[in-house]
C-alpha cells in the first residue's frame, strides 16, 4: 500500500463569510467522509488561514503569509493509504471542498 496526500484548497474569503450553519454542514461532511474512508485515513488537520503563516526563504527571509498570493489557499489535508494512485483519486473525490478543490500527491519512500 503507498501513501498519498490529499490537499485541500479553498477560497478563504468564502470561508470567512460562511455561517456557523455552512461551518456545521461542512464539518458534518468532514465527518461524513472520515466515517467512510476512515480506514484508509491515517491522518489529517484543518489548518488556520494564510493570514497566519510565515514564510521563510531559502535565503533566510522571514515574511508574513505565505510564498504566493493565491485565490484558493491550502485549508487542510488527509494523509491516507491506497493501493494505488487510482484508488487515491477515488477517496479524495469524497473529499469535501466546497470553496475550491482538492490535490493528490504521492508521499515519497524512502528505505
Amino acid at each position: 500500500m503507498a501513501r498519498y496526500l490529499i490537499l485541500i484548497h479553498g477560497d478563504e474569503q468564502a470561508d470567512e463569510s460562511a455561517t456557523q450553519a455552512d461551518f456545521d454542514a461542512l464539518m458534518a461532511a468532514h465527518n461524513a467522509f472520515s466515517a467512510k474512508h476512515g480506514p484508509a485515513i491515517l491522518g489529517g488537520e484543518a489548518l488556520q488561514s494564510t493570514k497566519t503563516a510565515t514564510s521563510i526563504r531559502s535565503d533566510g527571509t522571514i515574511t508574513d503569509g505565505p510564498f504566493a498570493e493565491v485565490k484558493e489557499a491550502l485549508g487542510g489535508y488527509y494523509l491516507v493509504q491506497a493501493a494505488d494512485l487510482d484508488e487515491a483519486i477515488a477517496i479524495a473525490k469524497d473529499c469535501p471542498a466546497p470553496n475550491g478543490g482538492v490535490e493528490v500527491r504521492p508521499i515519497m519512500e524512502f528505505e
